[in-house]
């Protein structure tokens, strides 16, 4: 069996878009204030919802939601940057390449 890198390049960018698509697909999730906001966002850092259970909202204390709104978007944000590099050192044996 012969090296041939454009073969292994060619394969890299086909694994390196079905990841991408994956990552696109994917729903992950904050939460925060015992459940009481919920943020979903893909894989790729897209925010696709968030729900806001009416009991939190009180006109009287509009910090305390903006921070639970905080919490949980940082929470999902954190898990989607999580699951990319999963995927990315999957695709790159672990490796650290710029851009990637």
């Amino acid at each position: 069996m012969s090296f041939n890198p454009q073969k292994m390049l060619q394969q890299m960018q086909r694994d390196m878009a079905r990841a991408e698509e994956e990552l696109q697909a994917a729903r992950l999730e904050g939460t925060a204030g015992g459940g009481a906001v919920r943020v979903v966002v893909t894989g790729k850092r897209d925010v696709v919802s968030i729900t806001i259970d009416p009991a939190a909202v009180d006109p009287d204390d509009v910090e305390m939601l903006q921070d639970l709104v905080l919490a949980a978007v940082t929470e999902a944000l954190t898990a989607s940057r999580d699951l990319e590099a999963s995927k990315m050192a999957a695709l790159t044996g672990g490796l650290r390449l710029p851009g990637m």
